[in-house]
C-alpha cells in the first residue's frame, strides 16, 4: 500500500448513447451537440479535472466533439484517443498539437490500440494482438519525439518517416499527457517505456492491487515512474438501499438474449482487459456483486468498462479511497443517465474526498446566489450540515 494521492475525477461523454436502461431503447435520449454541450459545461462547472470522449465506429469522432464542445467549457479537459495503425503518428502528432493550442492546453491523450478483430478489419487493421502493440510502440516513439520539437527519420518494422517535424508546438511541454490501457504484457510493455498514465478497468482492488504491482515492477526496472487510474461506472444514492434499487432498474430491460448477444460479440475480441471483464460476472445475473459494492451488472451488455461502484455517498466515497490507497490517483466515472450522474457525483461524493482539482470545485456560498429553492417565495433554506 502507498500514500494515498489526491485523486483527479473525469466524467464521461457519451458520444455512443444514453439512456436510463441498458440494453433497450425505453428511456433512451437523443445524443446531439446540444446534449454533450450540456454534459461538458456540467463537469466544467461542477469541478471535474476532465471528460473522456470513447473511440471506435460505435462513437461519434472523438476529436470532432472535442474540437466542437471545448470552446463552450473553460477549464475541462478532454481525454481523446489516438490510434497506432489508423492515424500516422505525424498526422496525429498535428492534430495534437494544434487541438491542444486551440484549447489552451486542456488536451489529454488515450493511446488506443483496439480489441475487436472485427472493427479491426473494418477500419483496415489486420494485424494480431501483439503486433499491434508493436505498432503502438513504434507510432509513439515518433510522435513522442514529433512532439517534443525533434526531427524524425526512421525506418522501422511498421512506420517509416522521412523529415518528420511539426512547425506548431503544443501548449503542453513536451507533449499533453499520455493514458494508455492494456491488461496484456505486451500491452504493459509497450506502456511503462512510453506514456504517462496506466488505466484500468473496475476490477475488484485486489486484482487491481495485482496489476499495478505488475507493472511497476517492470517500469522500475526500466528506470520510469508511471501513475495509475481507473475507469468505472458509479451508482450512487442518498441511501445503499436506493442505489442498489438503481442498479437493477437500470438493467431491468435487458433480456437473456441481448446478454447472449452482447457476450458473444465480447468473446471475439482479442483484449484481455475484456476478457478479464467477462470473467467477473460470466454472463450471469445471479452474482453481479464481485467486491463489496462493486456491481458487474453494466458488462453484461456494455463492452469495455463494465463494473460500477454502487451505494450511498460514504460507501462510495470509502470504495474510491480504497482503489486510492492502492495508488490511484485518477478516477474516470460514469453514470446514466450522464448529465444527471454528473451533478449527482459531484454533490453527493466529491465533499467526501480529497481532490487534486479541488480549486475548480465551486464552494457553496447561499449568500451569493439561489442555492435550494426559495420558500414560500420570501426566505432561503439553510445549509445542512451532515452529522460526522
Amino acid at each position: 500500500m502507498t500514500k494515498q494521492p489526491n485523486a483527479n475525477i473525469l466524467w464521461f461523454l457519451p458520444t455512443h448513447g444514453d439512456g436510463r436502461y441498458l440494453g433497450t431503447s425505453i428511456g433512451g435520449r437523443e445524443v446531439n451537440f446540444n446534449y454533450l454541450r450540456q454534459i461538458a459545461q456540467a463537469a466544467d462547472q461542477l469541478g471535474y479535472y476532465g471528460v473522456l470522449l470513447p473511440t471506435g465506429r460505435s462513437c461519434e469522432d472523438s476529436w470532432v466533439v472535442a474540437s466542437a464542445v471545448a470552446p463552450q467549457t473553460e477549464r475541462l479537459r478532454y481525454l481523446v484517443a489516438v490510434r497506432p495503425g489508423l492515424q500516422s503518428p505525424s498526422v496525429a502528432a498535428r492534430m495534437t498539437a494544434t487541438l491542444d493550442r486551440l484549447s489552451n492546453g486542456r488536451l489529454l491523450i488515450n493511446v488506443v490500440t483496439g480489441g475487436d478483430p472485427v472493427e479491426n478489419k473494418g477500419d483496415g487493421i489486420f494485424l494480431a494482438h501483439d503486433e499491434r502493440y508493436e505498432v503502438t510502440r513504434e507510432f509513439l516513439n515518433v510522435y513522442n519525439d514529433l512532439l517534443a520539437g525533434k526531427t524524425v527519420n526512421v525506418e522501422g518494422k511498421h512506420i517509416r518517416i522521412e523529415d518528420g517535424r511539426l512547425l506548431f508546438q503544443p501548449v503542453q511541454s513536451p507533449r499533453p499527457p499520455l493514458y494508455f490501457g492494456g491488461s496484456s504484457d505486451a500491452g504493459i510493455d509497450v506502456a511503462v517505456d512510453t506514456v504517462d498514465k496506466y488505466l484500468t478497468w473496475g476490477e475488484p482492488p485486489a486484482q487491481v492491487a495485482e496489476k499495478i504491482a505488475r507493472v511497476k515492477a517492470v517500469a522500475d526496472k526500466r528506470g520510469r515512474k508511471i501513475s495509475f487510474g481507473i475507469r468505472l461506472h458509479v451508482i450512487v444514492r442518498e441511501t445503499n438501499a436506493e442505489a442498489w434499487k438503481a442498479a437493477d432498474e437500470l438493467i431491468q430491460y435487458v433480456t437473456d438474449d441481448t446478454v447472449t448477444a452482447a457476450q458473444k460479440i465480447f468473446s471475439r475480441m482479442d483484449s484481455v482487459g475484456q476478457q478479464r471483464m467477462a470473467e467477473l460476472h460470466g454472463g450471469r445475473r445471479d452474482k453481479l456483486e464481485i467486491s463489496p459494492n462493486l456491481w458487474a451488472g453494466v458488462g453484461l451488455v456494455r463492452g469495455g468498462a463494465g463494473t460500477a461502484l454502487v451505494g450511498d455517498p460514504e460507501t462510495v466515497a470509502a470504495r474510491i479511497k480504497e482503489y486510492q490507497r492502492l495508488g490511484i490517483d485518477t478516477l474516470i466515472m460514469s453514470g446514466y443517465p450522464h448529465l444527471e450522474e454528473a451533478y449527482r457525483f459531484a454533490e453527493l461524493v466529491f465533499p467526501l474526498l480529497s481532490l487534486e482539482q479541488g480549486d475548480n470545485v465551486p464552494p457553496i456560498r447561499v449568500n451569493t446566489g439561489p442555492f435550494g429553492e426559495t420558500i414560500g417565495n420570501d426566505y432561503r433554506p439553510q445549509k445542512q450540515v451532515s452529522e460526522s
